[in-house]
């Protein structure tokens, strides 16, 4: 992958011209596509499969009357009024017959038609007209909304002075969602952080203009996704959310590899190059985690849910993408001009640095790449210094401090955020979910002034009715069976009143409307459901009626009860796959256990704090929640996921540096404050910004992201701050070695991730190996291809159009040794280049250069090789001393010729051939008169090295 990404940082610096415009059509595109296609957000959450959806689709072909959108107004008299005095009455029948003239409106119940009506308050104080609607929320023509809260305008005109009217209802609970200046101080707390961060102007605008980019683009095809699919108001809003703190990070991370490459002496482009390759190897592997956990919503089986992670994971993968592509194209415009004028060429940094490497002696060469991970705790690879020497170099400044501070007593600092964390998590027990309703708007829309007249004058549950509804086909007296079914659900504990139970006109449908004592999001009515779904069986064998729990508020129960059963599945999902992506990571065991704990208690310490505020109201009225009670049934789920990307995040960014330092000198506790200190700094920032993005959101926001925002930023701060930068360094202190074992077997199984860059590392460290401008077709040294004890070890050196013979040792060993030289299996050790390329890093492209014969295990040996001679490069032939026919004998002999080559070959390149074969086999009439043979001769056994030899 580093590769790869090197060569697109490479591309997109030298052609920056391109990438940016690309980016600016691209953009004005999806922009232009979704003012033309979108047709705004739906709040209409479906759970198929659950009793009240079944129930909902139901009513939707047999009583359509009820199955539409609706609406309410509610008319309340002057203080010391009554709603039921004649000219109060007469005006409120007059509008009802205004509002039943405005298209769509299907019926509207007139309260004064029944005596004792419950739609009229007990005090006379309020009189309450449903209306329903013909059509869904999203077909309601505006002119049909308008004309409503004009119809109840014109009725509160003509009461009595001092009279209050109020439309609202499920139409007018649609949300419009949209950028406050508050979001705006969110992104200029990220600048001054940028800014300090990289003491530049041009470094610290390019992260805030490609995040800005990224989540535009995302919103525009989310918006353009509303003309095909429903999608919530929330959904924009956790795309535009995330994408700007995640595209924030990721090109925070690339350029700062990028400065202090710069700061050495290193040109712009290959700067450019290398940090794309290694920060951006980093920022893919954190981007891949946060779009899998993203895509893992759908576990939850809700469509929506499912809608809203995949909209939030389009927005990171753009993320990634801008961040790789236009990121570099930017730091082609910018050259030098992202570091302080001292450390550009001819700088007095620059300059300095120069006559200090021309003073320093020559350093004697290192091994490129010491093994660790893999060896017992007791016996690590590289020499270990006693712990209690001093750390070399000594590291001063705040990151230093601090890190020092939190090994010094490790079992100290480890119980104290534990317990912490722990207290913090209490108040999630109590963490009560809904969906939003109107109760959660702000106090000045409609919707929400027709809620709290009616919890006022009716009680809360006017504001949640619920349906039982059924087939009463089989009934002779449907109206006399809905009458008597809702008289006795009036009885049930919970139960306020039964306003409503009839047939439809066909008489195959009844319904019964009923009004909890409890609001929508109560304990009370969440019972009460459980209740009424609980005497199934009981109206089966009474009534033989088929009876279902529905409605708004019973589809709200539902989503809830789904998606908290969701979380144990997708959290032990998270968690096993943090657990198998940083063992890939970091050929620990410790390390993967304790980040996947670690991001348990930031989870749970999150959810804690959001309790307290959203459902306590703990500090509610300072950062301007919304609404108090309940949270946002999706909430919980969200944040696992979000926050477990960028747990792993911080975690590869932190302990990757230590690791490595570990690799280089044994030493843990050395390495532990050399990794802090060296990328401390970056984590901090990235952090911060990503903290005060997500704060932003809370004040004045939409009260169903406001959760979620308040929840990511607590749990980025704890998880960076306390987990991450305190808990972890102090774990992998008190293990000492131990943290960076792995069972060797588990070593093996486990596929690697080149997630820092370090095949990246490994080719410029390879360059000029064996000499500048070598050209080599092979060369190896301590070429190792197993771990077994005194394995052998290979050194070769062979030029285009030679041949190079391996013989001896088991037809296994030598097997072991061509498909390693053509990138087909591990080198496990030692340095090694075929064609100009390093192995292992750039296996797949010496694949591609290669061919692999088997001379014993195919049927056409002639032809195999006859087709490998024209693609690659170097063409391995294994076992060729099976071939034991002399005309076929003859015939590969011939293909090996340089005629055979050039007749199959149009490029007049020189090619190199590899063969093995048994250490007494005769190859005097199969191998070229003229070619020049490199031998290698594999020891019989494994106690001693291989020896390279020359014939």
């Amino acid at each position: 992958m580093s590769s790869v990404l090197s060569m697109l940082g490479r591309w997109a610096y030298r052609a920056r011209v391109l990438v940016v415009a690309c980016w600016a059509v691209a953009i004005a595109v999806l922009f232009t596509v979704a003012a033309l296609v979108g047709t705004g957000t739906d709040n209409t959450y479906r759970i198929p499969g659950t009793e009240s959806q079944e129930a909902l689709d139901a009513l939707a072909r047999t009583f359509p009357q009820v199955a539409g959108s609706s609406a309410q107004l509610i008319a309340v008299a002057p203080d010391g009024g009554d709603v039921t005095q004649s000219d109060f009455e007469a005006d409120v029948a007059a509008s009802i017959d205004a509002i039943s003239g405005i298209p769509q409106v299907s019926s509207v119940s007139n309260p004064y038609d029944t005596p004792g009506s419950a739609n009229i308050a007990e005090d006379d104080s309020a009189v309450l007209v449903p209306i329903q609607l013909s059509v869904g929320t999203t077909a309601v023509e505006p002119s049909t909304a308008q004309s409503l809260q004009a119809a109840g305008a014109a009725l509160e005109a003509s009461l009595p002075d001092g009279s209050q009217v109020s439309v609202g209802g499920q139409l007018f609970s649609q949300t419009s969602t949209g950028i406050s200046a508050t979001e705006l101080v969110g992104l200029a707390v990220a600048f001054v952080v940028l800014l300090v961060t990289f003491a530049s102007l041009a470094a610290a605008g390019m992260p805030l203009l490609t995040a800005l980019l990224g989540a535009s683009a995302a919103l525009a095809i989310v918006y353009v996704g509303t003309r095909f699919l429903t999608i919530t108001s929330t959904t924009p809003l956790l795309a535009l959310m995330l994408g700007l703190a995640v595209g924030i990070d990721y090109a925070l991370f690339i350029i700062s590899r990028h400065q202090d490459q710069l700061k050495q002496g290193i040109e712009p482009e290959e700067s450019t190059s290398r940090a794309v390759a290694t920060a951006g190897s980093a920022v893919v592997f954190a981007a891949t985690t946060v779009i899998i956990a993203l895509l893992g919503l759908a576990v939850a089986g809700i469509p929506f849910l499912t809608t809203m992670g995949v909209a939030a994971a389009l927005a990171v993968a753009i993320a990634v993408l801008i961040s790789t592509t236009l990121t570099p194209a930017l730091l082609g415009f910018a050259k030098w001009h992202v570091v302080a004028r001292r450390f550009r060429p001819g700088g007095a940094a620059a300059a300095a640095a120069a006559v200090t490497d021309a003073a320093k002696p020559a350093a004697p060469d290192e091994e490129s790449e010491p093994v660790a991970s893999s060896e017992p705790p007791d016996a690590p690879a590289a020499e270990p210094l006693p712990d209690d020497e001093p750390e070399a170099p000594v590291r001063r400044g705040f990151f230093a401090g601090w890190v020092r501070g939190v090994i010094r007593w490790p079992i100290v600092t480890v119980a104290l955020v534990v317990i912490g964390l722990s207290l913090l998590a209490v108040p999630a027990a109590s963490l009560r979910l809904a969906l939003p309703d109107a109760g959660s708007l702000d106090e000045a829309e409609p919707a929400r002034i027709t809620y709290d007249l009616i919890d006022e004058h009716f009680g809360p549950g006017y504001n949640g009715p619920l349906l039982v509804t059924g087939q009463v086909i089989q009934s002779t007296d449907p109206v006399g069976l809905m009458d008597d079914i809702g008289a006795e659900i009036a009885t049930v504990k919970g139960v306020a009143s039964v306003p409503l139970a009839t047939p439809n006109e066909a008489g195959d449908t009844g319904i019964v409307q009923v009004i909890p004592e409890g609001g929508p999001d109560s304990e009370e009515t969440k019972a009460l459901v459980a209740e009424l779904r609980g005497m199934h069986d009981h109206f089966q064998e009474e009534y033989g009626v088929d009876l279902a729990v529905t409605g708004y508020t019973a589809a709200g129960i539902d989503i809830s009860i789904q998606l908290t059963e969701a979380l144990l599945p997708f959290g032990v999902l998270i968690v096993g796959l943090s657990l198998v992506l940083l063992a890939m990571v970091f050929r620990s065991i410790v390390v993967p256990v304790t980040a996947a704990l670690g991001y348990v208690l930031s989870i749970a310490a999150a959810l804690g704090l959001t309790a307290l505020v959203f459902v306590h109201g703990f500090l509610a009225g300072p950062i301007g929640v919304a609404s108090v009670g309940t949270v946002i049934s999706f909430m919980p789920i969200i944040l696992m996921g979000v926050l477990f990307g960028l747990a792993m995040d911080y975690e590869v960014f932190l302990v990757t540096r230590m690791r490595e330092d570990y690799v280089h000198h044994g030493r843990p506790r050395r390495a532990i404050i050399e990794g802090f200190v060296g990328s401390g700094r970056v984590v901090t920032a990235a952090a911060i910004i990503m903290v005060a993005v997500f704060a932003a959101f809370v004040p004045e926001g939409d009260a169903s992201i406001q959760p979620i925002a308040f929840g990511l930023a607590v749990g980025v701060a704890i998880d960076a701050f306390v987990v991450r930068m305190t808990l972890i360094p102090a774990v992998l202190a008190l293990f000492g070695h131990r943290a960076w074992w792995i069972p060797a077997w588990l070593d093996r199984l486990l596929p690697r991730f080149d997630v820092e860059g370090e095949g990246l590392s490994h080719e410029l460290e390879l360059a000029d190996w064996p000499e500048p401008g070598s050209d080599l077709a092979l060369v190896a040294e301590g070429l190792r291809t197993s771990d077994a004890v005194g394995a052998p070890e290979v050194d070769l050196a062979v030029a285009p159009g030679e041949l190079l013979l391996v013989r001896g040792g088991t037809a296994s060993a030598r097997s072991a040794v061509l498909l390693a030289l053509g990138g087909r299996s591990p080198v496990l050790g030692g340095r090694v280049k075929v064609d100009g390329l390093v192995l292992p890093t750039r296996a797949g492209a010496v694949r591609r250069r290669t061919a692999y014969v088997h001379a014993g295990r195919t049927e056409d040996v002639v032809g195999d090789l006859r087709n490998a001679l024209v693609g690659a490069s170097v063409v391995m032939v294994d076992a060729i001393d099976a071939v034991t026919d002399p005309v076929l004998r003859a015939r590969v002999r011939h293909l090996m010729t340089d005629a055979a080559i050039a007749d199959r070959r149009r490029d007049g390149a020189p090619l190199t051939f590899v063969v093995a074969c048994r250490p007494d086999a005769r190859l005097d009439d199969l191998l070229p008169s003229r070619a020049i043979v490199r031998t290698v001769t594999l020891a019989s056994s494994t106690a001693g090295p291989t020896l390279a030899t020359v014939r």
